[in-house]
């Protein structure tokens, strides 16, 4: 029998949500996402984490036995999974309260005297990594302040007035859509709970209005929080992705080799009227003279069909969601802004690019001249290689009668 170390930290699970938008008959928590619950889930990561923390779950009253039973089997799991310790002796379940904040609080009235470190989670966030709650709580270890993750803000944010009109576009450089777990000093979180005069949203809300200092991470895209029926699906893909059918194991491959995806997007752009006063814009490049495309941005289709690929390798979902026509800072951007942009999100994700390969549809411009030029550019804003290579299609389709110009992108990507 191993003997687990004597925690300093705590991860507190609420789970005690009723899942009303979700449209179950139960509580949210207990509805299943495959053969397994949101609940077990949310458990698997706590169990694997580096810090053997004391796990706190906190349920609707009367259904304790049941996140019992959760909590063992979703240890008994990971020990078998990763070869490790059964983590089932650091589990304690309590019953919630009738809001977020007070079933928080229950779940600080049952932390061990050891406990130093806190971190509060949503149960609804079920497939965060393991690696985030690490994160978490190296950082508020290392800083003493309160700490949350977060992802920046991709789209177009205004500010909407009590009587419907839309008002100043917000900065969105200064936006953070915060997630879970978010990490305190347990004295800082304890005491902070004992004088909350008001029901904050979530913890870190709390502790800033106490007046003690929160610090931002980098978030994960995986961390989203399931809420709605579309939620449910986009996790359930996520699961039925991440488990592949066994194959045998390659001894060429090494066990640590780091996860890697493909995705693939192409672009097409009509020629602009010939009386347009726009400019082509081609592989990152400008080129004076040559009869532009339309397009609500400078309609670079060899750009485009590389967001789209990066995107889809990384299931984040295409240009379209990332860059909308609505958005003033897509209209007549270029490489620098979708790449730019583009490259953060994935990276958000836990993404790197390692390379990409582009085939460009076009009559004109000849593109030879300037493929060096191109390439060196387009890796300078990836930070990865960019190869691009051209074809005229023989007159053949759209490109090839001269209408407009197509681009097809292969990306590679793997994980950090």
């Amino acid at each position: 029998m191993t003997v687990l170390p004597v925690p300093d930290a705590a991860v507190i699970v609420v789970a005690a949500g009723s899942g009303t938008r979700l449209g179950a008959a139960e509580p949210k928590a207990f509805v299943g996402i495959d053969t397994h619950t949101v609940l077990w889930h949310a458990l698997l990561p706590v169990f694997a984490t580096a810090h053997a923390a004391q796990v706190i779950i906190v349920v609707p009253a009367g259904l304790e036995g049941e996140a019992n039973t959760e909590a063992m089997d979703a240890a008994a799991h990971v020990a078998a999974r990763d070869g490790a310790s059964n983590r089932h002796e650091l589990v304690t379940v309590v019953a919630g309260g009738a809001t977020r904040q007070a079933s928080v609080a229950a779940g600080l009235r049952a932390l061990w005297p050891s406990v130093t470190t806190v971190l509060v989670h949503d149960a609804a966030r079920s497939l965060t990594p393991a690696e985030l709650f690490d994160r978490v709580i190296a950082e508020v270890e290392r800083t003493g302040s309160a700490v949350i993750p977060g992802l920046p803000v991709v789209d177009t944010v205004k500010r909407r007035e009590a009587d419907g009109a839309v008002g100043e576009t917000v900065d969105r450089d200064t936006l953070l859509a915060v997630q879970t777990p978010q990490g305190f000093r347990r004295d800082a979180l304890v005491a902070a709970y004992a004088n909350a005069g008001a029901e904050f949203t979530d913890d870190a809300a709390l502790v800033a209005a106490a007046g003690l200092p929160v610090r931002a991470l980098d978030g994960d895209a995986r961390a989203f929080k399931i809420t709605t029926p579309a939620d449910l699906d986009r996790a359930q893909s996520l699961l039925a992705r991440a488990e592949p059918a066994a194959a045998p194991a390659n001894p060429a491959t090494p066990a640590s080799a780091p996860a890697m995806r493909v995705g693939v997007g192409t672009d097409v752009h009509a020629y602009a009227a010939p009386e347009s006063t726009r400019t082509l814009w081609l592989a990152g490049l400008s080129w004076p003279g040559e009869r532009p495309l339309e397009g609500h941005s400078d309609g670079d289709v060899v750009v485009h069909a590389i967001v789209d690929a990066l995107l889809s390798a990384a299931d984040l979902g295409d240009i379209g969601g990332l860059f909308g026509t609505d958005d003033p800072a897509v209209e007549g951007a270029h490489a620098d802004v979708f790449l730019g942009r583009t490259r953060e999100r994935l990276a958000a994700a836990g993404w790197v690019v390692g390379n990409v390969s582009v085939q460009l549809q076009a009559n004109r411009p000849k593109f030879s001249a300037r493929r060096l030029e191109a390439q060196a550019g387009l890796s300078a804003l990836l930070g990865a290689p960019v190869s691009v290579a051209a074809t005229t299609t023989d007159g053949l389709g759209f490109s090839g009668r001269g209408e407009g110009i197509a681009a097809i992108a292969t990306a590679l990507i793997y994980q950090r």
